[in-house]
Protein backbone atom coordinates (compact mmCIF):
# COMPACT_ATOMS: atom_id res chain seq x y z
CA UNK A 1 0.00 0.00 0.00
CA UNK A 2 3.12 2.61 0.73
CA UNK A 3 4.20 1.50 -2.56
CA UNK A 4 1.25 2.06 -4.23
CA UNK A 5 0.77 6.01 -2.59
CA UNK A 6 4.59 6.48 -3.57
CA UNK A 7 4.14 5.48 -7.32
CA UNK A 8 0.85 7.64 -7.36
CA UNK A 9 2.93 10.84 -6.01
CA UNK A 10 6.27 10.11 -7.85
CA UNK A 11 8.38 9.81 -4.60
CA UNK A 12 12.07 8.73 -5.28
CA UNK A 13 13.61 6.00 -3.34
CA UNK A 14 9.83 4.02 -2.91
CA UNK A 15 11.47 0.85 -2.81
CA UNK A 16 14.98 -0.28 -1.71
CA UNK A 17 16.05 -3.64 -2.52
CA UNK A 18 18.83 -3.90 -0.27
CA UNK A 19 17.41 -1.74 2.58
CA UNK A 20 18.16 -4.05 5.51
CA UNK A 21 15.31 -6.02 7.08
CA UNK A 22 13.18 -4.34 9.47
CA UNK A 23 13.00 -6.13 13.02
CA UNK A 24 9.50 -4.19 13.86
CA UNK A 25 6.78 -4.15 11.22
CA UNK A 26 3.34 -2.70 12.18
CA UNK A 27 0.11 -2.55 10.49
CA UNK A 28 -2.48 -0.85 11.51
CA UNK A 29 -5.76 -0.73 9.52
CA UNK A 30 -8.81 2.00 10.71
CA UNK A 31 -12.36 -0.10 9.92
CA UNK A 32 -15.12 1.45 9.37
CA UNK A 33 -17.83 -1.31 7.82
CA UNK A 34 -19.55 -4.18 8.36
CA UNK A 35 -19.69 -7.62 9.41
CA UNK A 36 -22.16 -10.22 9.73
CA UNK A 37 -21.11 -10.64 13.43
CA UNK A 38 -20.99 -7.09 13.97
CA UNK A 39 -23.50 -5.23 12.09
CA UNK A 40 -22.02 -1.91 10.99
CA UNK A 41 -18.69 -1.69 13.09
CA UNK A 42 -16.08 1.26 13.45
CA UNK A 43 -12.62 0.52 15.22
CA UNK A 44 -8.92 -0.73 14.07
CA UNK A 45 -6.61 -3.58 13.69
CA UNK A 46 -3.61 -3.82 14.11
CA UNK A 47 -0.33 -6.63 13.29
CA UNK A 48 2.85 -6.15 14.35
CA UNK A 49 5.78 -8.77 13.91
CA UNK A 50 9.36 -8.80 15.22
CA UNK A 51 12.19 -10.60 15.80
CA UNK A 52 14.07 -11.22 19.13
CA UNK A 53 17.06 -11.84 17.68
CA UNK A 54 19.52 -8.86 16.40
CA UNK A 55 20.29 -11.60 13.04
CA UNK A 56 16.33 -11.05 12.43
CA UNK A 57 16.45 -15.33 12.50
CA UNK A 58 14.38 -17.64 14.42
CA UNK A 59 10.80 -17.30 14.86
CA UNK A 60 8.74 -14.25 14.02
CA UNK A 61 7.08 -12.81 17.23
CA UNK A 62 3.69 -11.39 16.72
CA UNK A 63 1.18 -8.58 18.65
CA UNK A 64 -2.34 -8.40 17.86
CA UNK A 65 -4.29 -6.03 18.56
CA UNK A 66 -8.32 -5.00 18.30
CA UNK A 67 -10.91 -2.53 19.16
CA UNK A 68 -14.36 -2.23 18.18
CA UNK A 69 -17.81 -0.18 18.79
CA UNK A 70 -20.51 -1.48 16.89
CA UNK A 71 -24.31 -1.05 15.76
CA UNK A 72 -25.19 -4.20 17.79
CA UNK A 73 -23.58 -1.70 20.96
CA UNK A 74 -20.68 -4.32 21.08
CA UNK A 75 -18.14 -2.76 22.96
CA UNK A 76 -14.56 -5.35 22.40
CA UNK A 77 -10.98 -4.74 23.16
CA UNK A 78 -8.62 -7.97 22.43
CA UNK A 79 -4.69 -8.02 22.27
CA UNK A 80 -2.78 -11.55 21.68
CA UNK A 81 0.45 -11.78 21.45
CA UNK A 82 3.15 -14.75 20.31
CA UNK A 83 6.24 -13.82 21.72
CA UNK A 84 9.79 -15.93 20.88
CA UNK A 85 12.54 -15.81 23.41
CA UNK A 86 16.09 -14.87 21.95
CA UNK A 87 17.15 -18.10 19.97
CA UNK A 88 13.44 -19.65 20.40
CA UNK A 89 14.24 -21.30 23.72
CA UNK A 90 10.82 -20.26 24.98
CA UNK A 91 7.42 -18.81 23.67
CA UNK A 92 5.24 -17.00 25.98
CA UNK A 93 1.17 -16.98 24.59
CA UNK A 94 -1.04 -14.18 26.05
CA UNK A 95 -4.50 -13.50 25.01
CA UNK A 96 -6.80 -10.72 26.88
CA UNK A 97 -10.09 -9.55 26.22
CA UNK A 98 -12.34 -7.11 27.40
CA UNK A 99 -15.56 -7.10 26.38
CA UNK A 100 -19.26 -5.81 26.45
CA UNK A 101 -21.28 -8.47 24.37
CA UNK A 102 -24.60 -7.73 23.62
CA UNK A 103 -25.22 -11.19 21.97
CA UNK A 104 -27.78 -13.45 20.18
CA UNK A 105 -27.44 -17.70 21.05
CA UNK A 106 -29.54 -20.01 19.20
CA UNK A 107 -29.85 -22.67 21.46
CA UNK A 108 -27.45 -25.88 21.71
CA UNK A 109 -26.62 -28.14 19.31
CA UNK A 110 -26.50 -28.56 16.06
CA UNK A 111 -29.95 -28.41 14.86
CA UNK A 112 -30.76 -25.00 15.77
CA UNK A 113 -32.49 -22.49 13.66
CA UNK A 114 -33.13 -18.96 13.75
CA UNK A 115 -36.40 -19.39 14.99
CA UNK A 116 -34.93 -20.36 18.49
CA UNK A 117 -32.95 -16.92 18.47
CA UNK A 118 -32.58 -15.12 21.68
CA UNK A 119 -31.33 -11.95 23.14
CA UNK A 120 -28.32 -12.38 25.67
CA UNK A 121 -26.14 -9.27 27.57
CA UNK A 122 -22.62 -10.01 29.31
CA UNK A 123 -19.76 -8.48 30.37
CA UNK A 124 -16.97 -10.28 29.27
CA UNK A 125 -12.82 -11.05 30.80
CA UNK A 126 -10.49 -13.16 29.33
CA UNK A 127 -7.26 -13.86 30.50
CA UNK A 128 -4.47 -16.79 29.32
CA UNK A 129 -1.31 -16.86 29.91
CA UNK A 130 0.48 -20.18 28.73
CA UNK A 131 4.61 -20.35 28.78
CA UNK A 132 5.97 -22.57 26.66
CA UNK A 133 9.45 -24.26 26.18
CA UNK A 134 11.50 -25.71 23.66
CA UNK A 135 11.82 -29.46 23.52
CA UNK A 136 13.08 -30.02 19.74
CA UNK A 137 13.55 -28.45 17.15
CA UNK A 138 9.45 -26.90 16.52
CA UNK A 139 8.22 -28.90 18.86
CA UNK A 140 7.46 -27.20 22.26
CA UNK A 141 5.68 -27.91 25.77
CA UNK A 142 4.65 -26.06 28.60
CA UNK A 143 1.47 -25.03 30.69
CA UNK A 144 -0.41 -21.85 32.09
CA UNK A 145 -3.79 -20.02 33.57
CA UNK A 146 -6.95 -19.89 31.60
CA UNK A 147 -9.35 -17.60 33.21
CA UNK A 148 -12.84 -16.88 31.81
CA UNK A 149 -15.17 -14.36 33.65
CA UNK A 150 -18.46 -13.62 32.46
CA UNK A 151 -20.95 -11.33 34.69
CA UNK A 152 -24.35 -9.07 34.38
CA UNK A 153 -25.71 -11.79 32.15
CA UNK A 154 -29.05 -10.85 31.42
CA UNK A 155 -31.77 -12.65 28.88
CA UNK A 156 -35.03 -11.38 27.10
CA UNK A 157 -37.64 -13.42 27.47
CA UNK A 158 -38.65 -15.64 24.42
CA UNK A 159 -42.01 -15.07 23.09
CA UNK A 160 -45.20 -17.17 24.36
CA UNK A 161 -42.93 -18.22 27.62
CA UNK A 162 -41.03 -20.27 26.13
CA UNK A 163 -38.13 -22.00 28.12
CA UNK A 164 -34.70 -21.21 26.50
CA UNK A 165 -31.96 -23.57 26.31
CA UNK A 166 -29.88 -21.24 28.37
CA UNK A 167 -32.48 -21.80 31.19
CA UNK A 168 -32.50 -25.37 30.87
CA UNK A 169 -29.08 -25.76 31.05
CA UNK A 170 -28.34 -23.76 34.36
CA UNK A 171 -28.94 -19.83 34.33
CA UNK A 172 -27.11 -17.60 36.08
CA UNK A 173 -26.09 -13.61 36.40
CA UNK A 174 -22.20 -14.68 36.21
CA UNK A 175 -19.66 -17.36 35.34
CA UNK A 176 -16.37 -17.97 36.39
CA UNK A 177 -14.01 -20.78 34.86
CA UNK A 178 -10.25 -20.83 36.37
CA UNK A 179 -8.18 -23.98 35.72
CA UNK A 180 -4.57 -24.29 34.27
CA UNK A 181 -3.84 -25.95 31.11
CA UNK A 182 -1.01 -27.83 29.40
CA UNK A 183 0.10 -27.35 26.33
CA UNK A 184 2.36 -28.66 23.38
CA UNK A 185 3.38 -26.89 20.37
CA UNK A 186 4.29 -28.16 16.55
CA UNK A 187 5.24 -25.58 14.42
CA UNK A 188 7.06 -25.32 11.13
CA UNK A 189 5.64 -22.45 9.00
CA UNK A 190 8.01 -19.95 8.30
CA UNK A 191 5.93 -17.19 8.72
CA UNK A 192 3.07 -17.06 10.83
CA UNK A 193 0.61 -14.31 9.55
CA UNK A 194 1.02 -15.81 6.25
CA UNK A 195 1.68 -19.07 6.05
CA UNK A 196 3.19 -20.38 2.51
CA UNK A 197 4.16 -23.59 3.63
CA UNK A 198 4.38 -26.07 6.91
CA UNK A 199 2.90 -27.72 9.08
CA UNK A 200 0.95 -26.22 12.85
CA UNK A 201 -0.58 -28.22 15.33
CA UNK A 202 -1.48 -27.01 19.30
CA UNK A 203 -2.72 -29.16 21.57
CA UNK A 204 -4.53 -28.01 25.04
CA UNK A 205 -6.03 -29.71 27.28
CA UNK A 206 -7.83 -27.45 30.01
CA UNK A 207 -8.42 -28.20 33.76
CA UNK A 208 -10.63 -26.07 35.90
CA UNK A 209 -10.79 -26.03 39.55
CA UNK A 210 -12.88 -24.72 42.12
CA UNK A 211 -9.55 -24.46 44.49
CA UNK A 212 -8.69 -21.76 41.34
CA UNK A 213 -12.25 -19.78 41.71
CA UNK A 214 -14.25 -21.69 39.22
CA UNK A 215 -17.68 -22.57 39.64
CA UNK A 216 -17.87 -26.09 38.69
CA UNK A 217 -15.18 -28.45 37.85
CA UNK A 218 -14.57 -29.51 34.25
CA UNK A 219 -12.14 -30.00 31.15
CA UNK A 220 -11.83 -29.67 27.86
CA UNK A 221 -9.21 -30.72 25.29
CA UNK A 222 -8.38 -28.38 22.02
CA UNK A 223 -6.80 -29.78 19.17
CA UNK A 224 -5.55 -27.24 16.26
CA UNK A 225 -3.93 -28.55 12.95
CA UNK A 226 -3.50 -26.99 9.72
CA UNK A 227 -1.36 -27.89 7.17
CA UNK A 228 0.06 -25.65 3.94
CA UNK A 229 0.90 -26.65 0.54
CA UNK A 230 2.62 -24.13 -1.89
CA UNK A 231 1.38 -25.40 -5.21
CA UNK A 232 4.53 -23.97 -7.06
CA UNK A 233 7.84 -22.86 -6.95
CA UNK A 234 6.83 -19.83 -9.74
CA UNK A 235 3.58 -17.92 -7.39
CA UNK A 236 2.80 -17.88 -3.59
CA UNK A 237 -0.75 -19.79 -4.37
CA UNK A 238 -1.17 -22.45 -1.53
CA UNK A 239 -3.89 -24.58 -0.57
CA UNK A 240 -4.61 -24.78 3.36
CA UNK A 241 -5.97 -27.60 5.51
CA UNK A 242 -7.56 -26.65 9.15
CA UNK A 243 -8.99 -28.85 11.47
CA UNK A 244 -10.21 -27.77 14.86
CA UNK A 245 -11.51 -30.06 17.36
CA UNK A 246 -12.91 -28.87 21.15
CA UNK A 247 -14.20 -31.49 23.49
CA UNK A 248 -15.35 -31.51 27.14
CA UNK A 249 -13.97 -33.84 28.30
CA UNK A 250 -15.89 -34.10 31.85
CA UNK A 251 -17.82 -31.55 34.15
CA UNK A 252 -20.22 -29.50 33.19
CA UNK A 253 -19.12 -25.89 31.36
CA UNK A 254 -20.65 -22.52 32.22
CA UNK A 255 -23.19 -21.91 29.41
CA UNK A 256 -21.28 -19.52 27.77
CA UNK A 257 -17.96 -21.43 28.34
CA UNK A 258 -19.37 -23.96 25.81
CA UNK A 259 -17.64 -24.31 21.86
CA UNK A 260 -19.21 -22.69 19.49
CA UNK A 261 -18.91 -20.69 16.36
CA UNK A 262 -16.31 -18.63 16.13
CA UNK A 263 -14.92 -18.58 19.92
CA UNK A 264 -11.93 -20.42 18.66
CA UNK A 265 -8.56 -18.76 19.83
CA UNK A 266 -8.74 -16.14 16.57
CA UNK A 267 -12.64 -16.38 16.42
CA UNK A 268 -12.25 -17.11 12.81
CA UNK A 269 -14.14 -20.72 13.10
CA UNK A 270 -17.24 -20.86 10.95
CA UNK A 271 -16.75 -18.13 8.22
CA UNK A 272 -20.66 -18.22 6.44
CA UNK A 273 -22.41 -18.04 9.98
CA UNK A 274 -22.48 -15.36 12.86
CA UNK A 275 -20.62 -15.82 16.41
CA UNK A 276 -22.43 -17.71 18.52
CA UNK A 277 -24.61 -19.24 15.84
CA UNK A 278 -24.19 -23.00 17.00
CA UNK A 279 -23.06 -23.59 20.17
CA UNK A 280 -22.68 -27.52 22.47
CA UNK A 281 -21.07 -29.76 24.35
CA UNK A 282 -18.39 -30.95 21.66
CA UNK A 283 -17.11 -28.95 18.13
CA UNK A 284 -15.88 -30.38 15.21
CA UNK A 285 -14.36 -28.68 12.92
CA UNK A 286 -12.90 -28.97 9.06
CA UNK A 287 -12.07 -25.88 6.56
CA UNK A 288 -10.05 -26.01 3.28
CA UNK A 289 -8.74 -22.88 1.78
CA UNK A 290 -7.12 -21.80 -1.84
CA UNK A 291 -5.21 -19.12 -2.13
CA UNK A 292 -3.90 -17.20 -5.53
CA UNK A 293 -2.55 -14.04 -6.27
CA UNK A 294 -4.55 -11.81 -9.06
CA UNK A 295 -1.57 -9.17 -9.45
CA UNK A 296 2.57 -10.15 -10.04
CA UNK A 297 3.52 -7.71 -7.73
CA UNK A 298 1.25 -8.93 -4.73
CA UNK A 299 -0.82 -5.93 -3.74
CA UNK A 300 -4.09 -7.90 -4.95
CA UNK A 301 -4.97 -11.92 -4.22
CA UNK A 302 -7.83 -14.03 -3.52
CA UNK A 303 -9.27 -17.06 -2.31
CA UNK A 304 -11.92 -19.41 -2.05
CA UNK A 305 -13.12 -21.35 0.68
CA UNK A 306 -15.29 -24.15 2.50
CA UNK A 307 -15.87 -25.56 5.91
CA UNK A 308 -18.00 -28.16 8.06
CA UNK A 309 -18.86 -28.64 11.15
CA UNK A 310 -21.16 -30.57 13.77
CA UNK A 311 -21.67 -29.95 17.43
CA UNK A 312 -22.45 -33.46 18.76
CA UNK A 313 -23.27 -34.54 22.53
CA UNK A 314 -20.95 -37.73 21.73
CA UNK A 315 -18.18 -37.56 18.91
CA UNK A 316 -17.91 -41.28 19.07
CA UNK A 317 -22.02 -42.00 18.33
CA UNK A 318 -23.77 -38.72 17.86
CA UNK A 319 -22.30 -36.84 15.06
CA UNK A 320 -26.24 -36.85 13.01
CA UNK A 321 -25.49 -33.22 11.35
CA UNK A 322 -23.24 -31.35 9.30
CA UNK A 323 -23.33 -27.84 8.57
CA UNK A 324 -21.81 -26.67 5.97
CA UNK A 325 -20.36 -22.89 4.58
CA UNK A 326 -18.89 -21.66 1.59
CA UNK A 327 -17.79 -18.43 0.05
CA UNK A 328 -14.62 -16.72 -1.56
CA UNK A 329 -12.64 -12.95 -1.00
CA UNK A 330 -9.91 -10.61 -1.81
CA UNK A 331 -7.01 -10.21 0.10
CA UNK A 332 -5.27 -6.59 0.05
CA UNK A 333 -1.36 -6.16 0.56
CA UNK A 334 -0.91 -3.96 3.85
CA UNK A 335 2.83 -4.51 4.70
CA UNK A 336 4.69 -6.11 2.02
CA UNK A 337 6.96 -6.99 4.93
CA UNK A 338 5.42 -9.16 7.08
CA UNK A 339 3.53 -10.23 4.39
CA UNK A 340 0.37 -9.17 5.82
CA UNK A 341 -3.01 -9.27 4.21
CA UNK A 342 -6.31 -7.63 4.76
CA UNK A 343 -8.83 -10.45 3.96
CA UNK A 344 -12.58 -9.04 2.95
CA UNK A 345 -14.40 -12.67 2.76
CA UNK A 346 -18.17 -13.10 1.71
CA UNK A 347 -19.43 -16.56 2.97
CA UNK A 348 -22.97 -18.40 2.92
CA UNK A 349 -24.33 -21.13 5.25
CA UNK A 350 -27.42 -22.74 5.80
CA UNK A 351 -30.92 -21.39 7.18
CA UNK A 352 -30.54 -18.32 5.04
CA UNK A 353 -26.98 -17.28 6.88
CA UNK A 354 -24.59 -15.17 4.77
CA UNK A 355 -22.76 -12.40 5.19
CA UNK A 356 -19.10 -10.46 4.98
CA UNK A 357 -16.68 -11.22 7.38
CA UNK A 358 -13.07 -8.97 7.94
CA UNK A 359 -9.58 -10.15 8.65
CA UNK A 360 -6.38 -8.52 9.36
CA UNK A 361 -3.91 -11.44 8.40
CA UNK A 362 -4.91 -14.73 7.14
CA UNK A 363 -8.22 -16.27 8.67
CA UNK A 364 -5.71 -19.56 9.49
Amino acid sequence: MIDVLHSIFNKKGSVDKHKTPRKLNVSIVPTVGYTLSTGFTIGASSVSTFFTGADHKGNESVVNLQAFYDSHSQQTFITQSNIWSANDQWKFVTDLRVNKYPDVTYGLGSATTTSTAQNIDYNYVRLYQTFLKKVTDQFYAGGGYDLDYHYNITEQPIADDKISDFKRYGETPSSHSSGFNLDALFDSRPNPVNPLGGFYANLIYRNNLKDLGSDSQWSSLQLDMRKYFKLSDHSNNVLAIWSYTWLVLNGKPPYLDLPSVGNDTYNNTGRGYAIDRFRGRNMLYLETEYRFGITRNGLLGGVAFANVESYPRNVTSNINKLLPAAGSGIRIKINKHSDTNLGIDYGIGTDGSHGVFVNLGEVF
